[in-house]
């Protein structure tokens, strides 16, 4: 079987769950971006007339956004001072902003692994006047969850979401499809608009990117996360366990 998964491959291939997955199964696992991110350019971003410096915290929700933030802030002159302060979705994403300031002189929060957990500690703080750089394509909960806490907040776009040039795949090789957002799903009608599934398993990580897959018309074979598979190597796991059951 062969498994194409729209990520980058990891670091340590053999070391990860997707090489115990490779091993245990016999199954040929491919890895390729179908998403790129490009930074707005300052003067397009200058169209939004947002003044990086009017806000006293800022909400990142991915390393991504960190990185465009701090770009943005160099490109457009803007020093920004040590009273500002962070609000993360992850412990992860807090820990990569020592790559831009010094992490134990600044006020740094962070949620567990979402943005539900973020939401707690944004509420109690609600007399900061938020930024919250984002993609072109981002969740829409995100913004509802701090409309509905009626949070002081703005919303900028300082990168884009496109589509990666995957011509040089023969998509029709791979007997299944991992997804982990909608983009995914998008980038690939985006090069291969002829796309049937047919026999091809589809796998999705997260509500958004299982009701892409499901609003595109292609049957959802695998989903994460679940009680039994709290992540995608575990899902596809779990499938391929089934499966060979039931072919012996």
């Amino acid at each position: 079987m062969n498994i194409l998964v729209s990520q980058p491959q990891p670091t340590d291939i053999e070391k990860s769950p997707y090489g115990d997955i490779t091993r245990k199964y016999n199954v040929q696992i491919d890895f390729y971006k179908f998403i790129k991110i490009e930074g707005i350019p300052s003067k397009e971003f200058r169209q939004s007339r947002i003044n990086l410096l009017d806000y006293s915290a800022v909400i990142f929700t991915s390393r991504n956004a960190v990185d465009h933030y701090f770009r943005m802030a160099k490109e457009l002159r803007a020093d920004i001072p040590q009273t500002m302060k962070y609000f993360c979705m992850s412990e992860s994403t807090a820990f990569y902003l020592q790559k831009y300031v010094q992490y134990r002189k600044r006020k740094i929060f962070h949620g567990k692994q979402n943005f539900e957990d973020l939401m707690e500690i944004i509420r109690k703080h609600k007399e900061e006047k938020y930024i919250l750089p984002c993609s072109d394509i981002h969740k829409a909960s995100i913004s509802k969850m701090l409309d509905d806490s009626e949070v002081n907040y703005t919303k900028g776009v300082f990168y884009k979401t496109l589509a990666s040039d995957l011509s040089h795949i023969d998509i029709k090789k791979y007997d299944m499809l991992v997804f982990f957002s909608p983009s995914g799903i998008a980038s690939l009608y985006k090069n291969f608009p002829e796309f049937k599934q047919n026999s091809t398993i589809i796998g999705a990580f997260g509500p958004t990117t299982s009701k892409a897959v499901i609003d595109a018309g292609l049957n959802l074979n695998i989903e994460a996360p679940t009680k039994s598979a709290p992540s995608m190597t575990m899902a596809i796991e779990e499938y391929l366990q089934k499966n060979m059951k039931k072919s012996k």
